[in-house]
C-alpha cells in the first residue's frame, strides 16, 4: 500500500490486541527474572517519567552492542513519541537489565549520520530482520541500501545507552 493508506507502526500508538502482548511478554520474562531466555538480543530500560517523576520499565530491541565499551543501541520504533524516548531526553540517566546483567547508564540519541552507520550494520547482519522491522515502523518496504538507512535514520531515532 501507499499514501494515505499506509499506517506507520509510530501512527497507531498505543498498541492493541496481539500486537500488544507480543511488545508486552518480554518484560513479564524480565518480572519473572527469566530475562535471560531473551539473551543480548533484547534490554529492559528502567527510566524516571517526565511528568510524573516515577520509575518505568519497557523493553526494547538491542540493535547493536560493541563489548569494547559495553555500550548499546535501541531504535524508538514509535519515533519520537515514545513515551520511554520522551522521558530519557529529560532524565537520560537510566537503569538497563541485558540477561543476567544490570548497568547504570546514560542514555544519548544519536545523530542522523550515527544512526544510518548504525542501521546499516544492522541491515547487513540481520536483512530480513530489518526489513520487516523498517516495514512496520515507516509503512515502507526498506532493503537495507544506505539510502533505505538513511530514510529510517530520519524517521526513528536511535539511542546509545553508554556507562556514564
Amino acid at each position: 500500500m501507499t499514501g494515505e493508506h499506509q499506517t506507520r507502526l509510530a501512527d497507531r500508538h498505543p498498541a492493541r490486541g496481539v500486537l500488544r502482548f507480543s511488545l508486552k511478554f518480554p518484560l513479564v520474562l524480565y518480572r519473572l527474572h527469566l530475562g535471560w531466555l531473551l539473551g543480548q538480543r533484547f534490554l529492559r530500560l528502567t527510566h524516571v517519567g517526565r511528568k510524573s517523576g516515577k520509575h518505568h520499565r519497557t523493553v526494547v530491541e538491542v540493535v547493536d552492542h560493541d563489548p569494547v565499551t559495553d555500550s548499546y543501541l535501541v531504535t524508538s520504533g514509535w519515533g519520537e513519541k515514545s513515551d520511554w524516548f520522551q522521558n530519557i531526553q529529560k532524565t537520560p540517566e537510566v537503569v538497563i537489565n541485558v540477561g543476567q546483567r544490570q548497568l547504570n547508564m546514560k542514555a544519548e540519541r544519536l545523530s542522523t549520520d550515527e544512526a544510518e552507520r548504525c542501521l546499516l550494520k544492522y541491515a547487513r547482519k540481520h536483512p530480513r530482520t530489518f526489513h520487516e522491522l523498517a516495514h512496520v515502523m515507516t509503512g515502507e518496504s526498506l532493503k537495507g541500501t544506505p539510502e533505505d538507512c538513511r530514510r529510517l535514520a530520519d524517521a526513528v531515532p536511535v539511542v546509545e545507552f553508554r556507562l556514564p
